[in-house]
Parts: C-alpha cells; structure tokens; sequence
C-alpha cells in the first residue's frame, strides 16, 4: 500500500512539473534562456507583432510593467 502510494506520489510530481513546465514562460522566444525578465523588442517575443514594430512599441515594451509611459507618448 505504502509502495502505490508513493508510485502515485512520483508520478504526480513529474506530472505537474511537466504541465508546469509548458506554461511557465509563455511570452518569452526560445533564445531568452532561464531568465526572469524578458528582453524588449521583438526578437525576445515567442509570437511575432501583429504589425510594423514602431520605437513607440519599442519604448512601451521597454517600460513594462512600470506604470509610467515613455516620454515621447
């Protein structure tokens, strides 16, 4: 008994860090390694812009998440 419990206990693990895993990092590109923050630009993104990528976008990607805007906005 002790033995399936611990078998469903391993396996629960590895379960969850595998589903974990998929989900983690979603915004970063494959090139971003372990990092915590995401690079700006869209080079550092996992999805390509839906459009032209402006030095507006550039500075809004750079500022985030701080609350303050770029100063040219």
């Amino acid at each position: 008994m002790l033995r399936k419990l611990a078998a469903l206990g391993v396996l629960g693990l590895a379960c969850y860090r595998y589903l974990r895993k998929d989900r983690a990092r979603p915004a970063f590109a494959e090139n971003q390694g372990l990092a915590q923050v995401r690079d700006a630009g869209p080079q550092a993104m996992r999805d390509a812009p839906g459009g032209p990528w402006t030095k507006t976008d550039e500075e809004i990607d750079e500022s985030f998440p701080a609350s303050d805007p770029p100063s040219n906005y």
